[in-house]
């Protein structure tokens, strides 16, 4: 009997979805959690308070289904080292029509 997680990873949303970083606040790390419901172009980006892009999370084709990404104040996607300041962040999720943004917190 398949248990309840394994169902819920695998069952195609019906709508969009950007879900609040967990934890927020965070210190080193926090995971972004969000739902594609079609095969699209996703673009998930981390804006400076000027809404500055920091950094680019997600930027290609996704198929239907829940993802994750990690995001850390100390390290760019790409590899490089940066060193966020203490402060309030957005993230924003651009999928066909679907426009959503949200906060984050970076702690130091």
């Amino acid at each position: 009997m398949p248990n309840y997680d394994s169902l819920m990873n695998d069952a195609i949303p019906l709508a969009f979805r950007l879900s609040q970083n967990y934890p927020n606040p965070f210190r080193g790390k926090t995971r972004i959690t969000y739902c594609v419901a079609y095969k699209t172009r996703v673009q998930l980006t981390v804006l400076s308070p000027v809404g500055e892009v920091v950094d680019t999370l997600v930027d290609e084709e996704k198929n239907p289904g829940t993802h994750e990404i990690d995001f850390t104040a100390c390290v760019s996607s790409s590899g490089g080292v940066r060193n966020l300041a203490s402060g309030k962040y957005c993230y924003r999720m651009e999928a066909g029509d679907f426009i959503c943004t949200k906060n984050l917190v970076v702690l130091k």
